[in-house]
């Protein structure tokens, strides 16, 4: 090999050297979580976590159990839900290739939302409102991912808000506890309400040995029934993990999927990627150079 020949070729190396890098930085800002807050129709302020890994191929909203007020006071810091499993595992789905979405309590709820505003005509246009803008930041379908008390959340925005395209239940709630104002009306709890006005494809992720007295795992199939009208519908049941670290009904057990975080985020990820590529087959198909 001449002097020059393998000049040219230690330039060639290094151009592609730095072309990798400067597309791994790129890749890594486009990762880089983001606080934002938007106004929704009803006049309330909706923070929200937002982390965008660059060309996603869907995008998601979680909701996180309990009350569901975070305390978002940056883009990692919360006062409440760190170890909640849809908020520690953000960024297992960022790195899926799903733009997400973490949201807060809106502006007029800082204590946290209970059922009844989880199930209200309110939330469902705050939860409008942030699909609308993910839909403006990157053209891609937008599925509504729950957790425990987030279910409820999940699945009335599945039946009333606009810009959603499909729906992941995990760990729903299924048993209204006595207590519970919503114990008379709603004593199947998530499985009470409308479900049939869900048409959109939903996934329902459950852990075999959830020790939780109100998501038990036997309890999917009585969900599945009540999905009359959803283009898909499906269980997975996930199994295994790590001893609990917690109540059975807190994050850090069979409920919140220790130790197996990464089958339950696999199964919620494949779905909703195999569905989004279904639908852009189907507009290939459709476009205008098939006309």
């Amino acid at each position: 090999m001449s002097r020059y020949t393998a000049l040219k070729l230690s330039r060639s190396i290094l151009l592609a050297a730095i072309l990798a890098v400067a597309g791994f930085v790129s890749s890594a800002n486009a990762a880089n979580p983001s606080l934002v807050s938007i106004s929704t129709p009803r006049g309330a302020k909706q923070p929200f976590i937002l982390i965008n890994p660059g060309q996603p191929v869907a995008a998601v909203i979680l909701f996180a159990g309990g009350h569901g007020a975070l305390g978002l006071s940056s883009a990692v810091k919360m006062k409440w839900g760190a170890n909640n499993f849809l908020v520690r595992t953000r960024n297992m789905l960022a790195a899926r290739r799903l733009m997400v979405a973490v949201v807060d309590a809106p502006s007029d709820k800082p204590r946290g939302m209970n059922a009844i505003f989880r199930m209200s005509p309110a939330h469902a246009a705050d939860i409008g409102a942030v699909a609308a803008y993910l839909k403006q930041q990157e053209d891609v379908p937008v599925w509504l991912v729950g957790t425990s008390m987030g279910t409820f959340s999940a699945a009335n925005g599945a039946m009333a808000a606009k810009h959603v395209d499909g729906l992941v239940l995990t760990s729903t709630i299924t048993r209204a506890r006595p207590k519970w104002k919503i114990a008379s009306s709603h004593k199947d709890g998530v499985a009470s309400m409308p479900l049939q006005k869900i048409t959109v494809p939903t996934l329902i992720v459950s852990h075999k040995n959830d020790g939780c007295n109100i998501t038990p795992a036997g309890d999917a199939s009585l969900l599945l029934a009540r999905l009359e009208r959803a283009a898909m519908k499906k269980i997975t049941l996930v199994e295994g993990g790590l001893p609990a670290r917690s109540g059975p009904c807190k994050a850090k057990s069979a409920h919140g999927f220790l130790g197996v975080e990464d089958k339950a985020i696999d199964s919620i990820a494949d779905s909703i990627r195999a569905h989004a590529q279904l639908n852009a087959g189907a507009r290939t198909q459709t476009g205008p150079e098939k006309k």
